[in-house]
């Protein structure tokens, strides 16, 4: 499990270490240190790489925002879980769920593990 964030690499950084995600994750790409943001294909790819994975065994993307996320999600091939907070009415991204909030999220990754 990685995290691929767009930012900048201090905040980005301070976020994952303050909220324990560090320990729970596997690796981590961030947009100001690796020289390139999501959508991009080459972030997703640095974080599979870093975590001992390929694009190609495919995976999800979970996100807040409909390109970075879902788009750039469905661009490499994954299936994606949308986390809609009401910023982007009337522009709902094409996604494979639609979520209010990130336990929703973690539910539908825990039905597919167990559908495996």
């Amino acid at each position: 499990m990685a995290i691929v964030t767009n930012g900048r690499a201090d905040n980005q950084l301070g976020k994952i270490r303050r909220t324990g995600l560090d320990e729970v994750v596997d690796g981590w790409a961030v947009s100001e240190a690796e020289g390139v943001r999501k959508p991009d294909r080459g972030l997703f790819e640095i974080a599979a790489t870093r975590v001992g994975a390929s694009l190609g065994a495919g995976g999800w993307v979970i996100g807040d925002h409909p390109v970075m996320d879902v788009a750039g999600g469905r661009a490499i091939g994954f299936a994606t879980i949308w986390i809609d907070r009401g910023a982007w009415a009337g522009r709902e991204p094409a996604s494979d769920h639609t979520v209010t909030d990130v336990t929703e999220a973690i539910g539908i990754l825990l039905s597919d593990a167990e559908g495996r």
